[in-house]
């Protein structure tokens, strides 16, 4: 394990001053906040280019930052083709979605459900919304704290608490106009941190940076991935750009924390200049974390003992969550052990985390890691803030008061903002005693929870003529099919039906659970005008 002594006083100092600089964001914004309006949308006077960044900056949680150079480490570019998808996902929401929000004039994304099938729709959307953002923030802090507890011999509890901390305060105190400026600072960290760790992987090759093209062309490390129309069950090209085609119109077009950017931005121009300048960036920037990710391969073939130090990271990981104490007796033949068992796939994660540690200079150090510590604050905030703003909107106004005072209406923001933060919270402590992976349990919850959202949006938009009854049925048609798609391979089936369990990749859920429920909705629609 890498000793704590590896961060020094002027690391500590730089990452101190991070988290300070971002509360102070919180409380320059507090008396700002003097309605719901500005809590929520920042009196719709936001520039777009700020909204863009802020976009830029959610996209680009922990879960990339670690985990898109751990899957180019493991394998190769198949993850780009996600982001190419973006492009496509963009001027869709520009040309149809933004509109429709723009013009509408409310500040929840799942209004429009309620004028089209009724109050149940609404309250669908936002409950499952909810309940998304409540597993997305415990996932993003956990997968933030895990290498960081590892490698610098930190408390991994500790480490959540204080992000949990800090992140629910400054989206408590500062609101949404907060959370944006804090998402812009915080990407102009992402990618300076990221552009010094490269620059320092490629000046350190043996061969100098020529090296990791050699290395990358030989290995076939810029693949994109099988052409295959006939691999269901492995990411193949095709299957991740529609999935990230998928994805990406459902961030754009029916994500709440997207569509309060679009309102709080001060005019419809600057809403789209927010779309296409968050999207057009994570394009390239994503590419540059998978070269990342191919240059600390080449890194690693030229320092197997530096793997060797990895493989003994994760190894006590893996025995950490376990419960096995690092005091017994057969500790160190356990921890061999299993090291030795440990896959490439095993160590993706976790080279990034690594290399920072060992190889970057004292103060290089401190802004890497307050850049990881950035890409996890950027999605927590994000996430809280329109959580409250949902809660506020859609339950508590829509429900309980509506003629409620701004006052009020401030007081269940801030409320709601304390509570998904525990809740969040509560949830990445949880994960640190599961030994399953993670990013699995969060693909699983990631499909479930929004593709029947996806779902009855697409039900909304494509069949005009399809009405509350009918819409219902349909999806609970889809919230089926979803759901088999997602558990079958687990649930336990007679053995005259086991051969109906899903072929599918996990991606393939949020792809298919939707293009069903629309298929329906069409065909209903055009059979019988539904009264």
């Amino acid at each position: 394990m890498i000793a704590a002594t590896f961060f020094t006083g002027i690391d500590w100092l730089v990452l101190i001053v991070y988290f300070v600089g971002i509360l102070a964001i919180g409380l320059v914004f507090w008396r700002r906040n003097k309605s719901a309006d500005d809590f929520t949308a920042g009196g719709r006077s936001l520039p777009g280019w700020l909204c863009g960044m802020s976009i830029f900056a959610t996209y680009l949680s922990s879960i990339s930052y670690l985990a898109l150079p751990g899957k180019a480490f493991v394998d190769n570019w198949n993850a780009f083709a996600f982001s190419l998808a973006l492009p496509p996902a963009a001027w869709i929401a520009v040309r149809y979605f933004l509109p429709m929000y723009r013009a509408s004039g409310e500040v929840s994304a799942y209004s429009l459900l309620e004028h089209r099938f009724g109050l149940w729709a609404r309250l669908f959307a936002s409950a499952f919304y909810l309940l998304f953002q409540v597993a997305r923030i415990g996932v993003v802090m956990y997968l933030m704290a895990l290498p960081m507890a590892i490698l610098f011999g930190w408390d991994i509890r500790t480490l959540i608490l204080v992000t949990g901390v800090i992140v629910t305060a400054y989206s408590f105190i500062g609101g949404i106009t907060a959370v944006i400026w804090a998402d812009a600072i915080q990407a102009f960290v992402l990618l300076g941190g990221a552009l010094l760790a490269l620059a320092i992987l490629l000046m350190g090759m043996p061969e100098g940076p020529g090296q990791v093209f050699d290395v990358a062309a030989a290995e076939g490390k810029f693949s994109l991935g099988s052409r295959s129309l006939t691999e269901w069950d492995t990411p193949t090209l095709w299957i991740v750009l529609a999935y990230g085609l998928f994805e990406n119109l459902k961030n754009f077009g029916i994500d709440q924390s997207y569509v309060q950017r679009y309102i709080a931005s001060s005019s419809d121009r600057e809403a789209a200049k927010s779309i296409w300048l968050g999207a057009l960036l994570y394009v390239p920037v994503s590419a540059l974390f998978l070269f990342i990710g191919t240059a600390l391969y080449a890194h690693y073939q030229n320092h197997p003992k530096d793997m060797d130090a990895v493989r003994n990271i994760v190894a006590s990981q893996k025995l950490m969550q376990a419960g096995v104490d690092p005091e017994s007796a057969d500790y160190q033949d356990r921890l061999q052990t299993t090291a030795d068992g440990l896959s490439q796939t095993d160590l993706g994660d976790r080279v990034f985390p690594h290399f920072i540690a060992a190889n970057l200079p004292v103060g290089a150090r401190g802004l890497l890691i307050a850049a990881v510590f950035a890409a996890a604050m950027s999605t927590v905030s994000t996430g809280l803030n329109s959580s409250a703003t949902l809660v506020m909107s859609d339950f508590y106004k829509r429900l309980l008061r509506p003629d409620s005072s701004d006052q009020a209406s401030m007081l269940v923001l801030r409320s709601a903002t304390l509570v998904w933060g525990t809740l969040g919270t509560i949830v990445a402590l949880i994960l640190v005693r599961l030994t399953n992976s993670v990013l699995d349990i969060w693909w699983t919850l990631s499909g479930v929870l929004g593709a029947a959202i996806i779902g009855l949006f697409l039900l909304g938009t494509t069949s005009p003529r399809l009405r509350e009854r009918p819409a219902i049925l349909i999806l609970t048609a889809g919230v089926v099919l979803i759901a088999w798609m997602t558990f079958s391979k687990t649930f336990y089936w007679p053995v005259a039906l086991e051969s109906i369990a899903s072929p599918f990749h996990p991606f393939l859920v949020i792809v298919f659970g939707p293009a069903v429920m629309m298929m329906l909705g069409f065909l209903v629609s055009r059979g019988r005008a539904v009264q």
